[in-house]
């Protein structure tokens, strides 16, 4: 493995999103990671289905296209851990790893003698990342937590969709699972963290992330809003609460983005569209003005727009610097020249498949560049082969544990 963690071992006790994507991230940095699964049926998300995988004749497989979007760069291991048998062999891997991350309910790990204190006592430096709905402690922290509960609870719905007051408006969740990754993401930057003071202080600790504390983190411009107003933002579709303009405007054959995060952009938008005297109104010419005058510059922009068609906006305002963009459906999103160009998507060799198609990690280094080389791993693909290479156990051994069902 290359990559600048590709001197870290970890063991991914986690399933379905958030704690498999911050896994996943550490898998693109280079690092070993050993994902262990439930045997017959493994990691929860391998059921998310379909779609599956198709294999090279065009069949469907059993690999759910989910479970793939979380797990590239692992090797997957089936131990039971339910059994005490399972427990130490979990145990085992656990002396022989820098970093846990697991996404089980506050203290079910513990009843198994696998909770973070039963670990750094056989492995005082482990960094230990925890991720829950509520985390490891307040009144919610026994409620079990999905990503569509958190953003709920965090407010994320209440400023997301349309304004209740126009057609179809009313809360509304993001489209991807946003705080599961967000969630994932915050472990990611956690867990480096850890490692760079393990390195200095040779000390590991105990990392505890929330779906819902995510949430609320994630809320940044629109929190402060409230703190600043003490009134409650809501939700305003496809404009920003802050900036205008800052929104989609129908074309005359579709849709576009305008994003004039400044005054500057505004002048520069408004010499393209020739309706300089916009910028020039003291109603308009400043972006608090144009925040206090929104319905008014929007009707009066939107009426400009409707008079071209997307490709001419997009021409005219890329050559005036002007930053703006269509609206891609995902088949569009690939075939965009510049996520081409940025190896976005990528195909690897799959056990079950043949092949498979993902999606590439978006972090670019100048001395340590990531390497896709190992695509989300079949149920217990490589079990035998971590029992013998990082365990050292004999074949004796390892027939031993299949016949007990612990593998």
């Amino acid at each position: 493995m290359s990559g600048p963690l590709s001197h870290i071992r970890v063991l991914d006790l986690s399933r379905v999103l958030a704690g498999p994507w911050a896994a996943q991230n550490l898998a693109d940095l280079g690092a070993q990671v050993i994902k262990v699964e439930r045997p017959i049926k493994g990691d929860d998300s391998r059921a998310f289905a379909p779609p599956y995988l198709m294999d090279q004749e065009g069949k469907s497989t059993k690999e759910s296209a989910y479970y793939c979007a979380a797990n590239r760069g692992k090797k997957s291991i089936t131990i039971n851990i339910s059994n005490a048998e399972g427990q130490k062999l979990v145990r085992e891997l656990a002396t022989e790893v820098d970093v846990i991350v697991e996404n089980y309910k506050v203290g079910d790990l513990a009843r198994y003698g696998l909770g973070y204190e039963d670990i750094k006592a056989i492995n005082p430096g482990i960094i230990y990342c925890s991720v829950t709905g509520f985390g490891q402690t307040g009144p919610y922290k026994d409620r079990p937590g999905y990503d569509f509960m958190a953003q709920g609870m965090g407010g994320l719905m209440s400023i997301t969709g349309e304004r209740d007051d126009l057609p179809g408006g009313g809360p509304q969740r993001v489209g991807v699972p946003i705080i599961d990754m967000t969630t994932g993401m915050y472990a990611t930057v956690a867990i480096c963290a850890a490692i760079a003071h393990r390195a200095v202080s040779g000390v590991g600790q105990w990392i505890d992330v929330a779906l819902l504390d995510s949430c609320v983190a994630l809320l940044s411009n629109q929190a402060m809003n409230y703190f600043s107003t003490s009134q409650a933002p809501g939700s305003l579709g496809n404009a920003h609460p802050n900036i205008v303009p800052y929104q989609t405007f129908k074309t005359a054959d579709g849709a576009l983005i305008l994003a004039c995060g400044n005054d500057n952009l505004f002048n520069k938008f408004c010499e393209v569209a020739q309706c300089t005297h916009l910028a020039q109104d003291p109603q308009f010419s400043t972006n608090g003005a144009r925040v206090n005058n929104r319905v008014e510059i929007t009707q009066l922009l939107g009426e400009i727009f409707i008079q071209k068609t997307t490709k001419e906006w997009v021409r005219l305002l890329d050559d005036a610097g002007v930053a703006n963009g269509p609206i891609n459906s995902i088949k569009e999103v690939f075939e965009e020249p510049q996520v081409q160009a940025r190896g976005m998507q990528i195909e690897l060799p799959h056990a079950v498949a043949g092949k498979v198609t993902l999606v590439g990690s978006p972090m670019k280094f100048s001395q340590t560049p990531i390497v896709h080389e190992m695509p989300p791993p079949a149920l217990g693909q490589h079990t035998q082969e971590i029992l013998r290479s990082v365990l050292k156990k004999s074949d004796a051994e390892i027939v031993a544990l299949q016949t007990l069902g612990i593998i």
